[in-house]
């Protein structure tokens, strides 16, 4: 019976119940193999050869799959039908060969389904192909490249500015957009416009409200209304006249449904209307997924498969009527450059079953599938048709005219199921509905319609937050009889990204591509290069940092542009129109080079470099004239960024050691900021000396007592990095001052036990009456230098002891004793190592290959091991020992039914 291989054991226990007990389906657990993490894995001297490995975890999954290959003899790749999907079949593939699970007799078929019902996958199975060798070379083009973007410039960044690595080839892209963005906040001059609005009623006493347009025959933009006195003429001169209606035009309107989901616009739509981040996302639909209730959720199409529409038409007749149902199906045009890479659209995969109906528990995933399921539905259902009106009222001089606008639902559509949801949280004024106005209709103006609103402004109440609330009474300017409001606003900077809003804008610049949009946002956050605040993204300066030694010194390899060719590049090789190593020769020749130029930059001139690029950030004008860089502890020395050996960077004076002014890396005034001067916490009680918080070239510590001639080192402890600053005390500096702390005796010789914090983090110290050096034992925890007591350090000794090299791991043990060596004598074992399983006879550790289960290694492949093993070495092979008769009697029988 075939084997089916899938990625997921929920996916596999779907597609078992559609195949039944005909076929065997295993899961591969998402990729079997991976790069060897080290420098060298790919390899541009020779061709972009990449050296894989499979990871400890993947071995048993392979293994199970061999097994089952061993009794059915028949394989099915059932992976995802994408590019990655694609790259794990062929992992598999690859893998199982080198296992001898695959023999050259061995059926091999690639099948791939959208959904995961049983009618796609029975189809699937009925309609196999091979794997498609483009996808996998786009799959290892991008896997090349991020391999050498990463070993190649996180060395640069490192050297240059100590604590930093790459964000990655198309995170750092990402992190550029989020960073560029806050230099454009704070670099945003706002201005002060006003705007002005009247309360009105119709001759059926009927109110609405209009805006000023037009006053003294000139139009009034956003900004024509600079400042009070301009507002107070305006709200005056709409006071002092009589107004009437001049114009009433309707016009109908139409209003079209959004297209279906793809990937990016999901992640876009969960977060504007559930603040799902993109990994939440994307894990909800991967289990809906899996589960099949939703078609294949990376995709960049928005067609949908002909039956999957008639689906939707009968399931909105069915429950919403023929009128919600348009006259013929809407169609959707493709905009994916590729169309190897372009699916259908994420849909249900059973139109007729809302939120309602699914057996779904998990909260996100009912979210989730009620947003595919409304979008879905809403893409095939009739516009809605509007009546748009807009209202023109004026004063009969012509001074003064003012507008009014809003609309009427006629019919509602897919309004009636779902409404997109918006970036921009201000509604627009057209939403609005009209009560019933006629053209010569006196416009009465309402009194006292704005006094509350005024109140509001004039306390700092309003929830404008454009308000000045330095000074609200200049926020806004009221009439005598209060119908007519004159409100300050200023203009705002662009606003901050959320997930929704960047995803759109890598979107839209061409950078990333459906499957990569979750796992670059959650890079940029994971490290420490972006934070999110509510929903927004806020760049750390750790992030700044990064992009301003990129964006000067490897500017093209962080441009849009040249980011969005590379993608359309590598989308040519998925489609078979372009070579992938070509692709890897040409952008490899350049970045090399551009790497190889930043071998002769001294860190004294990136550091001013980033200086200049960051000072406005770093420094920011005073606005009195004086000179933002000045020390304001010595009022001599200019302040710069300098990195740390420990990693990071700060702000010091030019004039160290004479004045040790330094503050944390970032804006002045910042949260938790040091001021350069030091802080006393308190008196030590038994020496009575000062214990003071200081900041030093390598980060924060505390002192006890200052440099005397008779203490010239007074004692000093760093803080812990998850220690900060603003939160020490008296308390914490003496714990640490207190270091070593003596655990205890040892039970076993009376000897000392000690933790204190190290260069490499908390450690645990005893040394025995005979050892030559004390055992250092890690703890993994800072804490634990204070809390950790008599019984656990002893433990934690004793494992360091049974494996000095392996930081308290146990000794090593046999994973299978093969007995005797045949030739030479000596126990033979197979043995649990540090890097993976190995033989070892007597001195001599051979490696049991990458593909070879420890369980399968015989006594006839350990000694071949070993032999290649002193070979390797130049060891000489000592002679084999003699045996009896009857031994090599057997011996001779064996090799001769062998040759047999």
């Amino acid at each position: 019976m075939p084997v089916v291989v899938v990625e997921s054991p929920a996916k596999a226990k779907t597609i078992n119940g559609y195949l039944g007990k005909d076929y065997t389906v295993l899961a591969s657990y998402g990729h079997v193999r991976d790069l060897v993490g080290k420098d060298g894995s790919v390899d541009p001297e020779h061709g972009f050869e990449m050296t894989w490995e499979v990871p400890a975890d993947s071995k048993k999954h392979i293994k199970a799959i061999a097994d089952a290959l061993a009794k059915d003899g028949e394989l099915i790749l059932a992976t995802d039908p994408d590019r990655e999907g694609e790259a794990i079949s062929w992992h598999l593939h690859e893998a199982l060969t080198k296992r001898r699970a695959i023999k050259k007799d061995t059926p091999v078929r690639r099948v791939a389904f959208n959904a995961i019902t049983k009618k796609a996958v029975q189809e699937a199975i009925a309609n196999p192909r091979e794997i498609d060798a483009p996808l996998v070379e786009a799959y290892l083009a991008r896997r090349a490249l991020d391999y050498l973007v990463g070993f190649t410039l996180s060395p640069v960044l490192w050297r240059k500015l100590p604590g930093s690595r790459s964000a990655g080839r198309v995170q750092s892209v990402c992190l550029r957009l989020v960073v560029e963005r806050e230099m454009e906040i704070e670099a945003f001059d706002a201005q002060e416009y006003w705007s002005v609005r009247a309360t009105l009623e119709t001759p059926r006493g009927q109110s609405f409200e209009a805006r000023l347009v037009t006053l003294s025959g000139k139009k009034i933009e956003r900004l024509t209304l600079k400042d009070a006195t301009q507002a107070e003429m305006a709200v005056q001169a709409i006071e002092s006249r009589d107004l009437t209606v001049s114009s009433v035009e309707a016009k109908p309107g139409t209003r079209n449904p959004s297209p279906p989901f793809m990937t990016s616009t999901l992640q876009q739509e969960a977060s504007r209307k559930f603040g799902m981040g993109a990994r939440a996302c994307m894990s909800a639909a991967q289990r809906l997924y899996e589960a099949g209730l939703i078609t294949y959720m990376r995709t960049d199409g928005i067609d949908m498969a002909p039956e999957a529409v008639h689906a939707a038409r009968d399931a909105i007749k069915d429950r919403y009527g023929g009128d919600y149902v348009p006259g013929s199906p809407r169609m959707y045009k493709n905009k994916a450059k590729n169309a190897q890479e372009a699916h259908e659209c994420i849909r249900p995969t059973d139109m007729t079953r809302s939120a309602d109906d699914i057996k779904v528990s998990e909260g996100d995933q009912r979210k989730l599938y009620d947003l595919i399921w409304k979008r879905t539905l809403a893409s095939q259902m009739e516009a809605a048709r509007l009546e748009r009106t807009t209202v023109t009222i004026g004063s009969s001089d012509g001074e003064v005219e003012l507008r009014a606008t809003g609309q009427v639902i006629v019919f509602d559509g897919f309004m009636k199921v779902y409404q997109e949801g918006r970036d921009d949280e201000e509604a627009s004024s057209d939403d609005k509905r009209l009560p019933a106005i006629h053209e010569g209709d006196a416009a009465k103006k309402v009194a006292g319609a704005y006094k509350a609103d005024y109140d509001k402004i004039a306390e700092g109440e309003a929830k404008d937050d454009l308000i000045e609330s330095d000074a609200p009474a200049k926020g806004g300017r009221l009439s005598k009889s209060g119908a007519v409001l004159g409100q300050q606003h200023f203009t705002q900077p662009p606003p901050r990204y959320t997930e929704a809003t960047l995803v759109k804008r890598m979107e839209e610049l061409g950078i990333g591509r459906p499957s990569t949009y979750a796992s670059i946002l959650s890079t940029i956050v994971d490290r420490g290069y972006v934070r999110k605040e509510g929903n927004r993204l806020f760049p750390e300066d750790q992030g700044r940092l990064v992009i301003a030694f990129l964006s000067n010194y490897f500017r093209k390899y962080v441009g849009y542009d040249f980011t969005a060719g590379l993608e359309n590049e590598l989308d040519e090789v998925s489609a078979g129109d372009a070579d992938y190593k070509s692709v890897l020769e040409r952008f490899w020749r350049d970045f090399k080079a551009a790497v190889d130029e930043t071998a002769e930059l001294r860190i004294t001139d990136v550091l001013e470099k980033i200086n200049e690029v960051l000072e406005p950030h770093l420094f920011p004008d005073k606005g009195d004239g004086s000179d933002p860089r000045l020390c304001p502890n010595c009022g001599m020395g200019r302040l710069s960024m300098r990195t740390a050996r420990s990693g990071g960077a700060f702000i010091g004076c030019s004039n160290y050691p004479e004045c040790r002014y330094t503050r944390p890396f970032g804006p002045p005034g910042m949260e938790g900021e040091q001021t350069g001067t030091d802080q006393m916490l308190g008196v030590e009680p038994e020496s009575g000396l000062e214990v003071w918080l200081k900041s030093g070239r390598f980060g924060p510590y505390v002192q006890l007592g200052e440099a005397t001639e008779e203490n010239k080192k007074p004692k000093r402890s760093s803080l812990p990095k998850s220690w900060a600053p603003d939160a020490m005390d008296l308390e914490k500096a003496l714990q640490l001052l207190s270091l070593p702390r003596q655990v205890g005796t040892h039970p076993e010789d009376g000897q000392p036990i000690e933790t204190n914090l190290g260069r490499y983090g908390p450690y645990v110290m005893h040394k025995r009456p005979d050892d030559a050096k004390p055992i250092y034992a890690n703890l993994a925890d800072e804490d634990e230098v204070f809390t950790i007591g008599m019984n656990r350090a002893v433990e934690v000794l004793a494992e360091k002891r049974a494996n000095p090299r392996g930081r308290g791991r146990a000794a090593a043990k046999a994973l299978k004793e093969l007995g005797e060596h045949p030739d030479r004598g000596g126990a033979v074992n197979v043995m649990e190592g540090r890097y993976g399983p190995y033989v070892k006879w007597e001195k001599v550790n051979a490696t049991v290959p990458k593909d070879t289960e420890p369980a399968d290694v015989t006594m006839e492949m350990a000694v071949e091991l070993i032999a290649e093993r002193e070979a390797k070495s130049g060891k000489k092979k000592p002679a084999a020992k003699k045996k009896t008769a009857a031994r090599k009697s057997t011996a001779k029988k064996s090799t001769t039914k062998k040759v047999s």
